[in-house]
Parts: structure tokens; sequence; C-alpha cells
């Protein structure tokens, strides 16, 4: 599925500006024990992260057989459903995915093939959203912001 980068920020910062709206979303289960490879696939290894203050952990992780990255969520403290988010855009591809909701412990999993390339990539528990741009591309510095509404 091809995303327009203008389209995808503006459906993720919308997404993040408002809440997620998803009544409609089922909650994932609760597993205190959820880890990154348990939501995105065990041949999944986790190349980076950024803590979403203390409520979680966003993920990136990257299948170095088929060349997708996944990212993936994770509450520190399951329990009630609550705002959750977690995506990944690959600019040079204009390629992304997303997975947001009112969910007890993991948003996720949202994969990309992004083999070669920057991503950009975050996600959101409650009322704290955390986006990392530019990221795992060798050299290049990536760029982190956590915001809380």
């Amino acid at each position: 599925m091809r995303f327009n980068r203008s389209v995808l920020t503006t459906a993720a910062f919308a997404t993040l500006a408002l809440g997620a709206t998803t009544a409609l979303a089922a909650p994932a289960s609760a597993a205190p024990n959820t880890t990154p490879q348990k939501v995105c696939g065990s041949a999944y290894k986790t190349v980076n992260s950024a803590p979403v203050a203390s409520l979680g952990t966003v993920y990136l992780t990257y299948n170095a057989a088929n060349g997708k990255n996944c990212v993936a969520t994770i509450r520190q403290n399951p329990g009630t459903a609550v705002d959750m988010s977690t995506w990944i855009y690959v600019p040079d591809t204009d390629e992304g995915a997303q997975d947001y909701g009112r969910y007890t412990s993991y948003a996720g999993p949202a994969y990309v093939y992004g083999k070669g390339h920057c991503v950009d990539w975050g996600g959101q528990i409650n009322n704290v959203y955390v986006q990392v741009t530019g990221s795992n591309c060798a050299a290049f510095k990536e760029h982190r912001v956590t915001v809380t509404r």
C-alpha cells in the first residue's frame, strides 16, 4: 500500500492530536511479559527503541531475511484499555503503516519494507507521543521528539 507523505503525516498528527477514536477496535490482550518479538514475530530483532515517558516503549525491529521493519508500542503496566498508537514511514519509498486504538497492552504490529532506507517511526500511550525521524540510516543523525498533551 502506498502512502502519500503529507496524507500519512496528517493522519498521524490528527490521530495524535485528537486521540485515537476507535470504539470499534478490539483491545489487545493484557500481557505484562509482551515483547517486540511476540508482537512482530520471532525473526524481528530490536534495532531501536524510544521511551514513552514512564508509560512504555516504542520498539523498532528489523527482519534481515525479508528486509521489513516492524514497530510496536508496548505498555510498561498493562491494564484498562487506553488510547495507543504505533506507526512507521519510509520517506524514500513513500510506504507506511500504522495501528491505533484503545488497547490494554500494546499497539501494533505495523510492518513496512525498509531495507537500505531511513525510517520515521513513533507511537503514543495516553497523551504522550513519541516521534523518531531519520532513524537507522548509517551516519545520518536521527531526530527524536516527545510531546505530552
